[in-house]
């Protein structure tokens, strides 16, 4: 997997690079500001960027903004940004209008390796990482009236765990429910939201993830 990473704190941009370097991976650049870092991603077109939400100048957006125009000028580029803390703007605006390969983390995410690891894998695959924050504080702020109420209370919990990108499997672990008790929910959560059966079932997945940030 071939990577370039965007982040001012020196001390998180080196842990990264170390981190991903003895995992085997290819970690092209490391860059602390946003017009550098694009201009890592057109000189090594990496498989996967992972990028801070805040850097400089003005330490707001300009990682999101940055990460944003990337996808526009490389479509085929996964996007892993990181942030201190949940920010529902940055979420929708990052998902919007994708067909997955992109993941919103917490920082604090990054301590745990395993999770981290997954989470990156999976994004530089085509899928999607939501952090279960994100997910928690999305759930929360959504309305009765919503385009989801048309899911029922189970099928919303398991979209919810779709958009923190588990598998099927996992899902039914952390509900404690049958393999097949699952299937039937995400089949049920495809079929309610419209989405293309001529689609594959990762297209879908996607699709489904996007339509719960949308809303």
């Amino acid at each position: 997997m071939r990577i370039v990473i965007a982040e001012d704190d020196a001390l998180l941009r080196e842990g990264l690079t170390l981190l991903l370097r003895n995992e085997g991976l290819d970690v092209l650049a490391a860059t602390d500001n946003p017009d550098d870092f694009l201009v890592a991603v057109a000189e090594h077109e990496p498989d996967i960027a992972v990028v801070d939400v805040r850097m400089p100048p003005t330490f707001t957006d300009e990682g999101l903004k940055a990460a944003v125009e990337a996808r526009r000028r490389h479509p085929k580029l996964a996007v892993l940004v990181l942030s201190a803390w949940v920010e529902q703007s940055y979420a929708h605006e990052l998902l919007a209008g994708t067909n997955g390969g992109v993941g919103y983390l917490l920082k604090e995410r990054v301590g745990k390796v395993a999770d981290f690891l997954d989470s990156l894998h999976r994004v530089a695959s085509g899928g999607t990482a939501l952090d279960p924050e994100v997910v928690s504080q999305l759930l929360v702020r959504r309305r009765a009236d919503d385009a989801l109420s048309v899911l029922s209370p189970r099928e919303r919990e398991v979209l919810g765990l779709m958009a923190q990108g588990l598998s099927n499997a996992a899902i039914g672990e952390r509900l404690v429910v049958s393999a097949g008790a699952v299937h039937k929910h995400v089949g049920n959560v495809f079929l309610k939201l419209g989405l293309n059966t001529e689609d594959g079932a990762g297209d879908r997945r996607v699709q489904a993830v996007l339509a719960y940030l949308d809303h």
